[in-house]
């Protein structure tokens, strides 16, 4: 992995003269169109990351990797990026806050200037009750929950002319809510499918993970993550919701796939339908354990079961991750399934002093396959999100995945060897 040093810089302009509902920020020494805010300098930026960087006379030229933070308040927004032509051709890659893939593409054959916009959410700790949403600590130095919002560019040449971050308040939400395996993990390689879903969708719909490595239903609600949905959810807001893995670990009297498990699955289902929210569940997908026959085993015992019951039981939508999930582990075979998951050899990573061998956690591959299956239940579980799907996508079949090769997808420049809580 390529080691470069992380470039940081003091935040020279107060969000104040941004405005704290929008900004319009015009990069280059040349006088700004109007209506935008002049940034003539990197220096006038917070920079948390920059490969290289230089300031031109109409906009700013990024070569390698480029982190950025921008002063906004918690909701929905549109992004779009006014971009110059390049002869290059190479993969062109948008991320904000934790990893959250946004864009991944060749950059458009173009002479003329173009543009990318993308909708995101950025969300905040801060209750209507007036309370907060309790964070663990390893989400405290996040660039989740913070009053930023942290962009990641990736292009071997990119000429970025200007961007606008306008609010969107109206356009429709997609809540997810999980544990490890789903969730924005903030370093490489550890990869939850829900910071990879976003690239599949077009602009005009936000997606707001509430994910955190750990979660289990009761330590979810317990924490106010729960609370923090129903703050934000809106009529005809699809609220995806997986847990099991931590579920499982849990002991005690009335705890169990039939008892507690269950009563917390009827109970979230029915609080998002009191707020004209449209709950889908999703069984967890399975763990990397073959037997010595080369079979795919089943690690979870009844959570699964117990999903599929309570999405019959009352009439939700379903999507059967688990039997998606061992269709796609089995397709590539025990050896092979190493590459969906994070394992690598020491050395792989900078400070990484031994192996990393987790059957439970995915890399971005295996995120970007996991999220694929999602996508795919979402043309039956919410038929609604048709018109949002990105052009080209294509049906999925986890039988028959997409090879390791064909996946592509920026490396972070922050990494790390400490495993993401759960299992």
């Amino acid at each position: 992995m390529r080691k470069t040093t992380l470039a940081l810089s003091s935040l020279l302009i107060a969000s104040a003269c941004y405005g704290s509902s929008s900004l319009s920020l015009d990069f280059g020494t040349d006088s700004p169109q109007t209506g935008f805010e002049q940034i003539a300098s990197t220096e006038s930026l917070e920079v948390l990351f920059s490969d290289q960087a230089s300031m031109k006379a109409d906009c700013l030229e990024i070569s390698g990797q480029f982190i950025m933070a921008l002063p906004v308040e918690e909701g929905n927004y549109n992004v779009t990026l006014h971009l110059k032509p390049t002869a290059e051709s190479e993969i062109f890659s948008l991320k904000a806050e934790s990893r959250r893939l946004l864009l991944n593409q060749a950059p458009q054959s173009s002479t003329q200037d173009f543009q990318y916009t993308v909708t995101l959410n950025t969300h905040r700790t801060s209750l209507k009750s007036g309370g907060e949403v309790q964070l663990k600590s390893r989400e405290v130095d996040t660039w989740l929950w913070n009053d930023k919002l942290e962009l990641e560019f990736t292009s071997e040449h990119l000429l970025l002319d200007a961007i606008e971050i306008t609010p969107a308040p109206l356009v429709p939400t997609l809540h997810i809510i999980g544990d490890s395996t789903v969730a924005d993990q903030s370093s490489e390689p550890w990869t939850g499918w829900g910071q990879i879903f976003p690239v599949f969708l077009k602009p005009g719909i936000a997606v707001v993970n509430h994910s955190s490595s750990g979660f289990a239903f009761s330590s979810f609600k317990g924490m106010q993550r729960f609370e923090k949905v129903l703050d934000t959810l809106h009529p005809g807001d699809v609220v995806i919701i997986q847990f099991g893995h931590n579920d499982q670990k849990e002991k005690g009297e009335g705890i169990g796939p039939w008892e507690s498990y269950t009563n917390y699955i009827h109970e979230f289902v029915s609080a998002i339908r009191a707020k004209g929210g449209r709950p889908v569940l999703v069984t967890s997908m399975k763990r990397r354990n073959f037997d010595s026959e080369g079979r795919l085993t089943e690690t979870l015992g009844d959570y699964p079961k117990a999903v599929r019951q309570a999405a019959k039981y009352l009439q939700v939508p379903l999507i059967d991750l688990n039997y998606m999930s061992g269709a796609f582990y089995s397709a590539l075979g025990p050896k092979d399934s190493k590459n969906a998951f994070v394992h690598y050899p020491a050395g792989s990573y900078p400070e990484q002093e031994k192996d990393l061998a987790d059957n439970t956690h995915f890399n971005p591959y295996g995120g970007h396959q996991l999220a694929r299956c999602i996508v795919e239940g979402l043309k039956l579980a919410a038929p609604e999100l048709d018109s949002f799907w990105v052009e080209g996508l294509g049906e999925y079949d986890p039988g028959s995945p997409d090879s390791f090769d064909s996946v592509q997808i920026p490396a972070s420049p922050i990494s790390t060897a400490t495993k993401p809580y759960g299992n």
